[in-house]
């Protein structure tokens, strides 16, 4: 009755779809064709050959009225343009934008979404494959694979030309001025300097402790040649005792007018930055001065290479401790995530937050391949495809049409013939 072109490349799953498809349009016809056989057979007969003539001609009526409304849906019957026939591939682009919006209402929504990875336990199951210590192996096996292979594929001269084509290019263009007087503004407000600052005490501390000598040395050196050696030494050595306790009364003291001078000099270094014309005039300029520098690609090139070449050398050893280190890291996960079910909860909400800002903001977005999908295809092509997934079961209207209609054609002749 209808011929089914297949479209390129079909699938294995598709291929049994269309041969479900013909299957059920043969059993259909064959119906159909049985039911006129049986009405020539039994034409102009009497008696009970009679009800089976009427009901083979209603079965025939059913079963051709069912052949056409099924095959209105997707092509002309016959090629003949009735109105009204055609119906998928006239209406593709309104399926297309009605699939998307059933989509996008009934599936990417952040309810949808948040019960569906409740349900699937993502922290839960991840925690019992990674506690495994062999599935971890081969997680970093192949992670590492790909990123050496990656890292590898990075040539310097493909550093060099991203450093001088975009970075020093978008600092020139950007005033660095205020962003790190912001910056700065916030380490002071939460005190994230102060550890750096007794950091660099400490330091010098012991780099004065360990060097007295030289220390003393520098200062024989600058003194007067007129003095005596003695006093010289007696000098050089008072000098440096009253510089290490110096240095120590500011470890000790977190109070100390040093500090508060630094505070001072920082606190308005990040004012200045952001709200002073002339500083940041000067940085903006100190800024150039540096990036005008050839050295700067080249520093930041040698910099990326050896990283580089450090990380894929790491990477590429079977035994190696960075790959190691990432096994046991992940197989601790894995068994936090097993065994810690708050940390797993944590987990869950944190993916579920995700996810359900990915649907929230760019749900539409992704819902709009099918309707872009959709409007890629021709008409016949649509037709096609929506015919080759629902098609079998359309078939059985068919067939129940065939069968109903000789049942109620069967009933109205009895009924007249009664009457």
């Amino acid at each position: 009755m209808t011929s089914f072109a297949v479209p390129a490349a079909m699938s294995a799953s598709d291929q049994n779809r269309r041969r479900g498809l013909r299957r059920m349009r043969i059993v259909a016809t064959g119906l159909l064709l049985l039911a006129a056989v049986v009405y020539v057979a039994t034409h102009g007969q009497d008696g009970w050959q009679g009800y089976v003539n009427a009901a083979a001609e209603a079965a025939m009526v059913g079963a051709v009225a069912d052949w056409f409304a099924v095959t209105a849906l997707f092509r002309h019957p016959l090629g003949v343009p009735v109105p009204h026939t055609a119906i998928i591939p006239r209406k593709k682009q309104m399926l297309g934008e009605s699939l998307q919006e059933f989509v996008t209402d009934n599936f990417l929504h952040e309810d949808v979404v948040r019960a569906r990875l409740a349900d699937a336990r993502v922290s839960e199951r991840v925690g019992a494959w990674l506690s495994e210590p062999e599935h971890a192996h081969r997680l970093v096996q192949i992670g590492s694979r790909v990123t050496a292979d990656a890292l590898a594929r990075v040539k310097p001269d493909d550093v060099k030309a991203v450093v001088d084509a975009a970075i020093v290019p978008r600092l020139r263009e950007e005033e660095l001025g205020p962003v790190a007087g912001q910056l700065l503004e916030s380490v002071l407000a939460d005190d994230a300097h102060r550890g750096l600052v007794d950091l660099a005490l400490a330091e010098l501390e012991r780099w004065l402790v360990d060097h007295a000598g030289d220390v003393a040395a520098i200062i024989e050196q600058r003194a007067p040649a007129w003095t005596p050696q003695w006093l010289d030494r007696r000098v050089a050595g008072w000098a440096q005792d009253q510089a290490l306790e110096w240095v120590r009364d500011i470890v000790r003291d977190p109070q100390h007018r040093v500090r508060r001078a630094l505070d001072g000099y920082l606190a308005t270094l990040a004012d200045d930055l952001q709200h002073d014309p002339a500083t940041r005039e000067r940085a903006e300029r100190l800024k150039a001065r540096v990036l005008d520098q050839p050295q700067v690609t080249v520093t930041a090139v040698r910099l990326w290479d050896a990283l580089r070449r450090a990380l894929v050398e790491a990477l590429e050893q079977p035994d190696g401790p960075l790959r190691a280190r990432a096994v046991a890291e992940l197989t601790a996960l894995g068994e936090r995530l097993s065994t810690d079910a708050a940390f797993a909860q944590r987990a869950d909400d944190l993916l579920a937050d995700g996810a359900a800002y990915v649907v929230d903001r760019y749900g539409h977005e992704l819902a709009s391949v099918i309707s872009a999908t959709v409007d890629r295809w021709d008409g016949k092509e649509t037709a096609e495809r929506i015919e080759l997934h629902v098609g079998r079961d359309l078939q059985f209207i068919r067939i129940n049409g065939t069968v109903v209609g000789g049942l109620v054609g069967l009933l109205i002749h009895a009924i007249g013939s009664t009457f």
